[in-house]
């Protein structure tokens, strides 16, 4: 479908990509994998036609789209949500445009008889046509369907684009892109913006998306549920592995083992070369022969090795005084930014060695809790108590504010060192991937994974018995997110955290503070418990979103069935009513029966890894239950009309 040839590309002086070939078939669903800085972005860019000063070619087989899911957004303002994801189908709005413009000629027209009037009428037909392959009158329930994956209500359907915040934007954004089924979609860091459900069922959607897909996202569970192949990108080349994310470690383990024994094997031989060329350079006898020597070493293509093992960072944070048993204690906790209740009538203790993540939809005040916890925000409602000997850190979201802009990055974490930490600052800015000529970088030139590797860094430095980390993976690669987890692990004071990201959060959290519709609820577990009772809720929560949305378009045809007679409308109705009472409680113990043989298959995958033939089985049920609960939606929806 796509080829790539000989790519090259400058970038600083040096080479990004050299002489990079690889192919992109139909059906595959690709992840780019490697450190930041190692082009991934850039590669896209490539594809997508945004950068076109490059080395070698990019070849298409025959006409194929290309969808690319951009960071700068072009909104026309005063649209609604419903309006702006329509625009995905820019082709079939022509269409309807043109045909709207026909059939207002043919209305208009009286020369009936001529040519004219004939080629509006085939011209119509062929419209009419062209739309009916498009299924462009049938396009409402897929705009529902993505929108509300996304998260969005039925309500925000009409709202206007400009109340939303830029991540609530790029959602639409997204939608638009996937309703547009393109041959090969580009995905630069899709989940950022997105909450823990709404990834969920994004992956979800990928899985079944039948185009090609290139992904770059440093959610490991994310790449290895969507993708079936990896890209990993460094030295300046790509590392094709036919295998998902989880795969490609393994495979990529056993390349890496040969790759060091063929790196020894070169060292030893360019020693050699370089004692030979030594030994003879002095000869006039062997001088020419000594040149040949270097020619040929300096021709030789050093093998270079990444050291991405992060066990060997023994990074700790430092022990502080020992808190009270309570470390937070929450009454009617309240917050509004005038008339908008963020969240309200908020109860909870925190107690000393909780280890909490924050969770739910971006804007329901996950942030807000922290910065009130942390001190950030005293315009609130209700109270709240600080515990005794408590030392809090907190990670902010917001780096670019916390940080000073003209200091160097060794200057911002001695200012934060203590006399105890101050000789291992340079070691510990190291182990955050600060080497060498880096340390003396300015904040202000510091891109956003950058700046959260210092701000990790700078709470390494001080003593703390209380971690408040928002979303301290944003902006991280792998390996800096792996990191920070084996030091949160590591920390033995108490807990709260934000992300959106599952497989950093599994062994962080013992309890689950959701934040849902202005308010909060505990739930207590680890995060794939949580994740398996929200995905119920969820299924529940979406159809009844659906069922409000077209009970309101059906009110209409509701009011015109009461001019039948009363008298037989009510037997009828009432004969109807049972044989759909009757269905309902049918179909209501299937729903159980099913939801406890999926229950049954969770419960032995914690103790066993399933067979594809399980996993099989699995899927299907779960299909089976997707359909009975439409089946449940549709029958409520016929008894209360």
């Amino acid at each position: 479908m796509l080829s790539v040839q000989g790519l090259g590309l400058h970038h600083a002086g040096n080479y990004l990509f050299k002489d990079t070939n690889f192919t992109i078939k139909k059906g595959d669903k690709i992840g780019l994998v490697g450190k930041n800085g190692a082009g991934k972005s850039t590669l896209l860019k490539i594809l997508s036609g945004e950068i076109n000063f490059y080395e070698g070619n990019v070849v298409t087989e025959g006409k194929i789209t290309i969808g690319f899911l951009k960071q700068d957004l072009d909104f026309v303002k005063g649209r609604t949500v419903w309006d702006e994801t329509m625009q995905a189908f820019e082709q079939i709005n022509a269409l309807k445009d043109e045909l709207e413009e026909v059939n207002h000629q043919l209305a208009t027209r009286t020369d009936y008889e001529s040519d004219a009037y004939t080629d509006l009428i085939n011209r119509m037909t062929d419209l009419n046509d062209l739309l009916m392959n498009f299924d462009a009158y049938n396009l409402e329930g897929d705009v529902e369907k993505i929108l509300f994956g996304l998260g969005f209500k039925a309500d925000d359907f009409q709202k206007i684009t400009d109340e939303f915040s830029g991540g609530w934007r790029m959602r639409i954004e997204l939608a638009k892109l996937l309703l547009q089924q393109n041959d090969l979609m580009l995905l630069d860091e899709p989940t950022n913006h997105l909450d823990m459900e709404s990834i969920i069922w994004l992956e979800d959607f990928l899985k079944d998306y039948q185009g090609s897909m290139l992904l770059v996202s440093h959610d490991k569970q994310f790449m290895t549920s969507t993708c079936n192949r990896t890209f990993d990108v460094n030295n300046r080349k790509i590392d094709d592995y036919k295998a998902n994310y989880s795969k490609y470690l393994e495979l990529r383990k056993d390349r890496k083992e040969k790759l060091i024994q063929a790196k020894k094997n070169q060292d030893a031989e360019i020693k050699h070369t370089e004692e030979l060329i030594n030994k003879f350079r002095a000869s006039a006898s062997k001088a020419s022969f000594a040149q040949s020597l270097i020619k040929k070493l300096d021709k030789v293509e050093r093998i270079e090795v990444e050291n991405e093992d992060v066990s060997k960072f023994n990074i700790r944070f430092q022990p502080s005084v020992q808190p009270g048993k309570v470390i937070f204690e929450a009454q009617n906790l309240g917050k509004a930014y005038g008339k908008k209740q963020i969240f309200d009538k908020v109860d909870f203790i925190v107690e000393r060695g909780a280890r909490i993540a924050l969770l739910g939809q971006n804007g329901q005040g996950k942030t807000t809790l922290a910065k009130i916890l942390a001190g950030d925000i005293t315009d609130f409602s209700g109270s709240w108590n600080l515990g005794h000997n408590v030392n809090i850190g907190y990670f902010a979201q917001n780096q670019e504010e916390v940080l000073t802009p003209d200091k160097t990055v060794l200057q911002e974490a001695e200012d934060s060192a203590t006399e105890e930490t101050r000789p291992r600052v340079r070691d510990l800015l190291g182990s955050f991937l600060f080497q060498g000529e880096d340390v003396t970088k300015k904040t202000k030139v510091l891109s956003g994974g950058e700046r959260n590797r210092l701000a990790l860094c700078k709470l390494l430095l001080r003593p703390f018995n209380t971690l408040i980390m928002d979303e301290p993976t944003n902006h991280l690669d792998i390996q800096s997110k792996e990191i920070i987890k084996l030091a949160l692990q590591k920390f033995e004071g108490t807990l709260i955290v934000i992300s959106h990201d599952r497989e950093f959060l599994q062994g962080l959290s013992d309890k689950i503070f959701e934040f849902r519709d202005g308010r909060m609820k505990e739930f207590l577990g680890d995060i794939n418990e949580y994740l398996e009772f929200r995905q119920k809720e969820s299924i529940r929560e979406i159809s009844a979103e659906k069922a409000k949305l077209h009970q309101e378009e059906e009110i209409p045809e509701v009011k015109v069935k009461v001019q039948e007679p009363v008298k037989e409308s009510n037997i009828i109705v009432s004969k109807e009513q049972k044989n759909i009472q009757n269905k309902i409680k049918k179909v209501e113990e299937k729903i159980s029966e099913l939801e406890l043989k999926i229950e049954e298959f969770e419960g032995s995958f914690t103790k066993e890894n399933p067979s594809e033939e399980t996993l099989e089985t699995y899927n299907k049920i779960k299909e089976e239950l997707d359909l009975t609960l439409q089946e449940w939606e549709f029958l409520g929806t016929q008894l209360e009309g």
